[in-house]
């Protein structure tokens, strides 16, 4: 059965995670108010920002920089991008 939960990002009941995705307080806000669209979309954000910022994630200032970032893009505020990216174009 699928699991519902009103996403923060959508503002509207979707598909919910499966399990939190990360452990402690942080991971279980995520799952209870994060729809499973909304994070796949984070999810690649966060690989283009690690990416193109060339962030450690051995560094905590770069795992506070990547929480902050998140929950912007969760509550539909300015998130950073890095500069010069293009996205690929679908062919």
């Amino acid at each position: 059965m699928t699991r519902t939960v009103f996403c923060v990002r959508y503002q509207q009941d979707l598909e919910g995670l499966e399990k939190p995705p990360a452990p402690g307080a942080n991971g279980e806000k995520v799952f209870e108010s994060v729809s499973k669209k909304a994070w796949q979309e984070w999810q690649a954000l966060q690989t283009m920002l690690i990416n193109e910022k060339q962030l450690s994630l051995i560094e905590p200032n770069a795992r506070k920089y990547l929480s902050e970032q998140m929950w912007h893009f969760f509550n539909n505020e300015a998130v950073d991008h890095a500069e010069g990216y293009i996205p690929q174009k679908d062919s």
